[in-house]
């Protein structure tokens, strides 16, 4: 497999923690968008569906950066 392939579609996040990240991230939306002022709330959003979209797609970038990888369970 080379550099590439492996870069785009190795999963780093485990189950559990794409759960975590999705939730957190609904709630994040919900919160940002009621209790903030109206600028603030679009930019933490955003943010949040962000952190949301790394829980869907089971990959994070900045844990592939440090050098996270999930264990091959055999």
């Amino acid at each position: 497999m080379s550099t590439l392939k492996a870069a785009f579609f190795a999963k780093n996040l485990p189950g559990w923690e794409r759960v975590l990240r999705v939730a957190v991230a609904v709630a994040g939306v919900l919160v940002s968008l009621v209790l903030l002022p109206v600028p603030w709330s679009w930019l933490m959003a955003s943010s949040a569906l962000g952190f949301g979209v790394t829980g869907l797609l089971g990959f994070c970038p900045a844990c592939a950066l440090a050098g996270r990888r999930l264990r091959r369970q055999e």
